[in-house]
């Protein structure tokens, strides 16, 4: 006998029926939020040439270093899932040429990630992140709407106490300089940072401004900030930023320890924060990246964009209470008594044709457990069919939230229902 293999791989999970109706109600918001952003949905593969994200994320990134699922197909070549969406966005806008169409092109994605961490609240091995970006333009109103986005979901899903942190690290010419400066300054120091920073040290320094070891921060005490560092071009835009987040009225801070973990950002690097989420409190974050495609092996092409957790989003909700509007789930429950069968089963079909979601019984049960089965779906309405009322070709439709009942042709039923149903819509709480 086969051993039940009962669990899914640590660090995954199932989305049961029950869960997957608040997914697609996040995910038909989304659609719908980037449509009007002027956004298109992108589809890329769930696993890239290795080099990919080494390049593009950074070899000193943890995320490269610790949480990559690498593996060698069988011709030989090192293949990894994707731990993010961006690399594989410029990928195919590279790939297929679209910096050839008018620009900026503007894209969007939903689907999910991969990377080998320590399975936690919000944070899984397997996760879904939804994201947008925008190639082809170094306008900061671009920066903006990156934030406006998921801003705008958060603002229909009813979150509040959001607040953006916002930061800029610079193009890689003032950047430069900060990062001799962080070098020069942490050297002497060197001891007292936690291992991991002692190896960014000479690799990447910035990356210690985002290291929460409270060695590492008592070190970061007394730093110059990096906005002190910006040339001309990154000072004035990082301005014109924070001008179109007050002209949004997006609240926003201004964090001059905030780097992110990828060494592709430039210039704007921002967080969506929700306080009382605890620790994991980081529901969207992103940034500019105007050397990216260049890295990519594609022309200069300034680009900027963001990302966000679904899971980390449903936690959120989770916390808050809040439950999605969803229609009931079955419109029409066809029920027969006696040797009704194939009359009940022929209406079933036809509702279903006409774009109705109509049940029936798949046992040999009695009226009272069909009607029973009904309520457990939660049909709006439930047509019954007895031997009687086929024979002169009639039906009762109940209203199941009223209990009103109306006796009416079999032949009128499906018109009935159509125009009932769409003048009501029955949208329910589950």
């Amino acid at each position: 006998m086969l051993k039940l293999l009962a669990k899914s791989p640590r660090g995954t999970e199932d989305i049961l029926p029950k869960d997957s109706s608040v997914w697609q109600y996040i995910e038909g918001q989304l659609r719908e939020i980037f449509g009007l952003f002027g956004y298109r949905e992108i589809r890329t593969p769930m696993f890239e040439e290795t080099e990919l994200f080494e390049r593009g994320i950074g070899e000193a990134t943890d995320i490269v270093e610790k949480e990559m699922y690498t593996f060698t197909d069988r011709a030989g070549r090192s293949l990894t899932l994707r731990p993010e969406g961006t690399a594989p966005v410029v990928r195919a806008y590279l790939q297929h040429k679209l910096y050839g169409e008018p620009q900026p092109v503007k894209l969007y994605y939903i689907g999910p990630m991969f990377r080998y961490e320590r399975p936690q609240a919000g944070r899984s091995r397997q996760f879904h992140q939804y994201g947008a970006e925008a190639l082809g333009t170094q306008d900061p109103v671009a920066d903006a709407e990156m934030m406006a986005i998921p801003m705008e979901l958060f603002r229909r899903l009813g979150l509040e106490d959001l607040q953006v942190e916002l930061n800029s690290i610079g193009c890689p010419t003032c950047r430069a300089k900060y990062r001799e400066y962080l070098i020069k300054t942490l050297e002497p120091k060197a001891e007292q940072l936690c291992n991991d920073c002692q190896r960014r040290l000479l690799r990447n320094p910035l990356r210690i401004l985002d290291c929460k070891v409270e060695s590492c921060n008592e070190v970061k005490t007394g730093l110059e900030s990096i906005l002190d560092f910006l040339c001309l071009e990154c000072h004035d835009h990082f301005a014109k930023v924070k001008d179109y987040l007050g002209l949004l009225k997006i609240p926003y801070v201004v964090n001059p320890y905030l780097v992110r973990g990828f060494d592709y950002y430039t210039k704007t690097v921002f967080e969506i924060m929700y306080s009382d989420l605890g620790a994991q409190s980081t529901i969207a974050a992103g940034g500019r990246y105007d050397g990216l495609v260049e890295e990519c092996g594609g022309p200069p092409m300034p680009g900027v964009g963001f990302a966000a957790g679904m899971e980390r989003l449903l936690l959120t909700l989770e916390d808050r209470g809040w439950q999605p509007p969803t229609k009931t789930q079955v419109d029409v429950f066809v029920a027969g008594a006696g040797e009704t069968r194939s009359a009940v089963v022929n209406l079933t079909f036809q509702l279903r044709s006409a774009g109705l979601a109509a049940e029936i019984d798949y046992g040999d049960r009695g009226l009272r457990a069909q009607m029973r089965a009904a309520n457990r779906l939660n049909a709006a309405y439930a047509v019954i069919i007895g031997e009687e009322e086929l024979a002169s070709r009639r039906a009762m439709v109940r209203d199941m939230a009223s209990g009103q009942q109306y006796e009416l042709p079999i032949d009128d039923i499906e018109d009935w229902l159509m125009n009932q149903i769409c003048t009501s819509g029955h949208v329910v709480k589950e």
